[in-house]
């Protein structure tokens, strides 16, 4: 089953998109996510320009050599434009094999451990009252779990919280820069309150997450999951930047609330002491941004003997394409512990047709062959790539910061 043709096509239904279009004898065609929101041309230009060629020929069977070839093949290993073009080729692989023997993916790895896939969407708005009313809202369309965010007092666009009616999307069109501002004493003193407040409206039952976007200290982000433990969080989330894995050793010391990392990790090596050490509850990365699926799989079965919970990412710039991957994945593995999704934008859906279906506020990826996601090419040719940046975040006194 050789690869006959490869191609690259960058969409912006919505927002930006890059999927790979991996075609093999016979006509059978599989689709990858190589979306780095704000980044999406180095990795078009990576898989064209240095895989593509590489890939023409190949039996597309061979996932794992393949994998292997792609990443050990170079000398200039990880990072994330690397290993994103390497996961879209390796969840575009695995949608060809699945549909060659007319199975949905997860019975390749073993078949579902579970009947469906619990996911948490996002509430946000600029106050208290607001989000506890999105929310509610959420909770009587099915939705279990949600993450709130609202403005804080004293600040200016707020992370996480949408500056129109419409869901939550931080890349801004065009090359000016969004710059919000930030200060960790109000968003600190904030927080606390925050729950305080929607659980006394919410009550005790409903899963609640945060996230603090890496904007913390350690002995801060200790402060805050300390503040926060009377409110029964899932979880707090990227408090603190990855880059220092002990860093959270701090955090652990101080505080009982359930901690969550690793979005922007691409490889095992970014988490490793992390899980080792227990200092994480749940581990964010995702196939697309990590290599695809067969790496995902070994870096699920690593943390499940240390007792730490996958939960990949999934705004709205993982494309419909790496959703799909990720619900195969979380349906199958044993130590799953919740689904991001944030739902995408109308005119994305023109052009990504699914076949995943939400009840009972989880996610199910089908029983269709391969990942049960077709793409449009007519459709996403009206929509052409436009140059998008995400926002950057400075202190009170102009410092640059953590976005």
């Amino acid at each position: 089953m050789k690869i006959i043709g490869a191609e690259v096509i960058v969409c912006s239904p919505g927002r930006n998109f890059v999927t790979l279009k991996i075609e093999c004898e016979g006509g059978i065609v599989g689709w990858g996510d190589a979306t780095l929101n704000g980044r999406e041309l180095s990795v078009a230009s990576y898989l064209r320009d240095h895989v593509i060629p590489l890939l023409i020929g190949r039996d597309a069977r061979k996932i794992e050599d393949t994998w292997q070839l792609l990443y050990r093949g170079v000398y200039w290993r990880r990072g994330p434009v690397t290993m994103a073009a390497i996961g879209a080729v390796d969840i575009a692989l695995w949608d060809i094999k699945a549909k060659a023997l007319g199975v949905p993916l997860y019975q390749l790895f073993g078949g579902a451990s579970r009947d469906g896939v619990l996911v948490y969407t996002h509430a946000t708005s600029t106050s208290v009252e607001g989000v506890v009313k999105v929310a509610r809202d959420l909770m009587a369309k099915g939705w279990k779990a949600v993450r709130i965010q609202t403005s804080v007092p004293g600040l200016n666009n707020t992370y996480g919280v949408s500056a129109s009616k419409g869901a939550y999307e931080p890349a801004s069109r065009g090359t000016s820069l969004v710059e919000e501002t930030w200060d960790s004493r109000p968003y600190l003193n904030w927080a606390p309150k925050l729950f305080e407040g929607v659980r006394a409206e919410l009550g005790p039952d409903p899963i609640l997450l945060h996230d603090g976007h890496h904007r913390l200290t350690p002995i801060e982000a200790g402060r805050l999951g300390k503040a926060l433990e009377p409110y029964d969080l899932f979880w707090l989330e990227d408090a603190v930047t990855g880059e220092l894995q002990s860093g959270f050793d701090v955090v652990r010391q101080h505080t009982t609330t359930p901690l969550a990392l690793g979005e922007v990790f691409n490889t095992i090596w970014d988490c490793q002491h992390l899980v080792t050490r227990q200092s994480i509850d749940y581990l964010r990365m995702t196939p697309s941004h990590s290599g695809g699926l067969t790496p995902l799989r070994k870096i699920a079965a690593f943390c499940e003997p240390y007792q730490v919970k996958m939960a990949p990412h999934g705004p709205s710039d993982i494309s419909p394409v790496a959703l799909a991957a990720a619900l195969h994945f979380d349906l199958a593995i044993h130590n799953l512990g919740i689904q991001e999704w944030m739902g995408h934008h109308d005119d994305t859906m023109k052009v990504f047709r699914t076949n995943y279906r939400f009840a009972d506020g989880m996610l199910h990826p089908s029983d269709a062959p391969g990942l049960g996601v077709t793409f449009d090419e007519a459709e996403a040719a009206k929509y052409p790539y436009q140059q998008a940046y995400l926002p950057i975040a400075r202190k009170l006194d102009g410092t640059l910061t953590d976005w």
